[in-house]
């Protein structure tokens, strides 16, 4: 085979390593201009992506770069995905305060998405804010 037919498309990567559920979303990544590959910035989803090449995307709220290791050939199970590259940046685990502790968001009004519904006390401490406005 030839070097310039070697690579695969850099969406079809992305979907076989399982960082996007389906190809479309990692079009749509690399179409919007959010994939860089080793710096270098990519447009078209159709760009051949080859093993030890550095890819920086964005994935949920996190930035990921990871260098390419392997191919693939099929979309397999995660496992088998994970050895297609290693990852360069995982990503940090998110800091929650101590107990009691108030969030500069809670300040605000506003609640980091997942820490579930308000308290009777949070309730207060926001009444307390916005007679104060």
């Amino acid at each position: 085979m030839s070097e310039a037919g070697e690579g695969l498309r850099a969406d079809k990567w992305l979907w076989y390593a399982r960082f996007f559920k389906t190809r479309s979303l990692a079009t749509k990544i690399c179409q919007a201009g959010k994939l860089r590959l080793s710096g270098q910035g990519v447009v078209k989803p159709h760009h051949k992506v080859r093993p030890g090449d550095v890819l920086t995307f964005p994935q949920a709220r996190h930035i990921r770069v990871v260098k390419i290791l392997a191919l693939g050939t099929r979309r397999g199970p995660a496992s088998e995905a994970q050895a297609l590259y290693e990852d360069l940046k995982p990503p940090e685990p998110e800091s929650r305060l101590p107990r009691g502790t108030p969030s500069p968001t809670s300040a605000a009004g506003l609640r980091p998405p997942g820490t579930g519904r308000p308290t009777k006390r949070d309730r207060r401490d926001l009444d307390k804010l916005r007679e104060t406005d």
